[in-house]
């Protein structure tokens, strides 16, 4: 509101004398007010941020793709967020899971170090109240100044994701540009070495600028799951970004492992910083120690060195007399050898009559060594064009694999162009036989649970467990062993990095099984090789152990396969239509056939990222026991945090990504 007077000119000195002494007065009483305040402010150390501190956004995202059941995602969502603001009335940093049906959802949230505890829960409620508008997408992340809260629908703490940092730069350059880099330099560089050493990944300090009563202030934090060494190389990189802000006035850097802030106005308290000295180790009274470790540690290395190869020579002069019969050392060095002559025996010559099967890699054969052992034995061709050391390190890395749940082999022969590979015999041969092939007995529940879950474990360990990566590239029922009590052993991994990749069997071979309903279509199209491949086809044998239908591995029939089958099912809630008839419905839970089936689908989704990884896939069936899981129930309050989402925009916002968890 405006208000207006007359003008009268005879009155307008006295006006103009009286408004004179007013603002007299009341500038008084505004210097007085600031006086007071100034005081106040320099009397009183800092010892948090103002309570603002949701202003800066630094990064958001939402996930296109949505979960397989609303209502159990968003029922494990909310019980995650409240286990993490829980978890930050006592503590900076938080971390949580909820696995129930099939419905991954794990959450971390963690804040500056700095925070006090109730700035920390402001900061996490308004990063949550953000991400409401992710709808139902599996995941979100916001990154304030002050917090940072994620979840998604795998388990990403661990990630650094180093190539994909946020870094934002004040338009505003310093008074003292040469300096106040020069300060702001020497100060990131030492947070960022300090950091890691530190007990919680954590360091604020300041820095005197030259010839300036300025100061920088910085901070350098890491995400407490990561590695020391991790940190370090986050860190080293956020700085190196900041780097270039330089010398405006502020700049903060951040991705998924860590944060850095510089600023010349403070945003702790002097009482808040930490002594960063001794995290340098450039105190010069600490050479000396070093020095002499060094030393010492040279000394005790070269003896190490000296008594290993005594050891060494004392062995080769013992080989002679060594009993060959246990064939540990050979066992332990690499696979045993066999005579082309003693498995032509044990074969009949390689008779039909012992005949197992056959298929991309060769044909196997049932074979009886002299000291009676039964065992099997694949004929397949040699790599011509590979050195004999480099053979001979990949058969090393295959008879090393020693697994519950993986054929082991035991030796190789090799005669001419063809080599033999001595595996252990599985009696009961391969699934594929008790689920549509000749074999009278019908699995149960149990076996096939089992299966299912043995199968799981035994590529976990070959993609994260064994200290070689190995993807085995053809996961399908003929390649599932099951063993006298029915447990399952994976057969043929790792055999294509012996092989030949030029011979004409081996590529029309390879060429029929990329059309296969195993295959993923990343790789069948392609040719995009991950772990991601053999999860694709896990889930497929999934659903045949369920179903105990065979996929129309050709993709030429005109019916549906056993996958496009299965998302039909799900997409109309009629899962147990799937369920192999055979089977007597009092050996398992509605619940617990629903659960591995939304597993198996989730398994096979086109998109690689929203696949899980085998090591997840095995927390998923092992979370609960599957006999005595309880029901799924909300854990949270009206007081806790909660997602509620609108419907309608979060289905359109779905809509508009083309690819959805539902998705085939």
């Amino acid at each position: 509101m405006t208000f207006k007077s007359c003008h009268n000119p005879s009155t307008e000195k006295l006006n103009n004398k009286n408004m004179r002494q007013v603002e007299i007065r009341g500038l008084s009483w505004r210097l007085a007010i600031l006086l007071v305040v100034v005081l106040l402010t320099t009397a009183e150390q800092v010892t948090s941020q103002p309570t603002d501190r949701n202003s800066t956004l630094m990064r958001y995202y939402c996930s296109m793709y949505r979960g397989l059941s609303e209502k159990y995602f968003l029922s494990n969502l909310n019980t995650t967020l409240s286990s993490l603001r829980r978890q930050l009335t006592t503590s900076g940093y938080a971390a949580a899971r909820t696995l129930f049906n099939g419905e991954s959802v794990w959450g971390l949230a963690w804040c500056r170090g700095y925070l006090s505890i109730p700035d920390c829960l402001s900061c996490y409620d308004y990063a949550v109240d953000q991400l409401k508008v992710c709808g139902l997408g599996n995941g979100a992340h916001a990154i304030y100044s002050d917090c940072d809260v994620r979840y998604e629908n795998f388990n990403f703490f661990t990630e650094a994701n180093n190539r994909a940092g946020v870094v934002l730069c004040d338009n505003t350059t310093s008074p003292q540009p040469t300096e106040f880099r020069k300060a702001a330099e020497k100060l990131l560089s030492d947070l960022q070495i300090a950091a890691p050493r530190a007990s919680k990944y954590y360091a604020v300090s300041t820095r005197k600028v030259d010839d300036s009563n300025a100061t920088v202030y910085a901070i350098a934090q890491c995400n407490l799951n990561v590695s020391q060494s991790v940190c370090s190389e986050c860190l080293q990189l956020r700085s190196g970004s900041l780097y270039d802000c330089l010398p405006t006035v502020s700049g903060r850097a951040m991705d998924n492992g860590c944060f850095m802030r510089y600023d010349r106005t403070p945003f702790f308290g002097q009482n808040q910083a930490t002594d960063i000295s001794h995290l340098l180790w450039e105190d010069s009274s600490k050479k000396g120690p070093i020095i002499g470790g060094v030393i010492g540690g040279v000394s005790f290395f070269l003896l190490l060195l000296a008594i290993f190869l005594w050891c060494r020579r004392s062995k080769k002069a013992g080989r002679g007399q060594q009993d060959k019969s246990t064939g540990s050392t050979q066992l332990l060095q690499g696979p045993a050898t066999y005579s082309y002559n003693d498995l032509k025996v044990a074969t009949n010559s390689f008779s039909d009559e012992n005949k197992l099967g056959g298929g991309m890699f060769g044909e196997v054969y049932k074979g009886t060594l002299k000291n009676g052992d039964v065992v099997a034995i694949k004929k397949t061709f040699l790599a011509s064009n590979r050195g004999k050391t480099k053979f001979n390190d990949e058969l090393k890395i295959l008879s090393n694999v020693h697994h519950r749940h993986l054929v082991r082999l035991l030796g190789y022969s090799r005669k001419g162009p063809h080599l033999f590979l001595v595996h252990e015999y599985m009696e009961n041969h391969s699934l594929d036989q008790f689920l549509y092939g000749d074999k009278t007995t019908t699995l149960s529940w149990k076996q096939r649970f089992d299966i299912i879950f043995g199968t799981a474990r035994g590529l976990a360990y070959l993609h994260d467990q064994y200290h070689v990566t190995i993807i085995h590239r053809d996961i399908k029922t003929s390649n599932i062993l099951l063993d006298n009590e029915f447990q399952p052993k994976i057969s043929d991994f790792g055999l294509i990095r012996i092989l030949p990749e030029d011979k004409t069997h081996l590529s029309t071979e390879l060429a029929r099984s990329l059309n296969s309903a195993y295959v993923a279509p990343e790789y069948a199209n392609h040719g995009h090789l991950s772990q991601k491949v053999d999860t694709y086809s896990y889930g497929v044998v999934v659903l045949e152990t369920i179903s105990g239908k065979r996929c129309n591995e050709d993709n030429k029939s005109s019916t549906p396969n056993l996958l496009d089958h299965a998302w039909n099912l799900y997409e109309t809630g009629t899962h147990l239509n799937l369920v192999d008839d055979k089977l007597d419905p009092s050996e398992y839970a509605i619940e617990d056939v629903t659960k591995i089936i939304e597993i198996a689908l989730m398994c096979t989704q086109p998109t690689v990222s929203a696949r899980p990884a085998m090591s997840e896939v095995v927390t998923l069936l092992s979370d609960k026991t599957l006999e005595e899981r309880p029901p799924v129930r909300s854990a949270i309050t009206d007081d806790e945090v909660k997602i509620q989402v609108d419907m309608e925009s979060s289905v359109s916002n779905a809509s508009a990504s083309t690819i959805q968890l539902s998705g085939r």
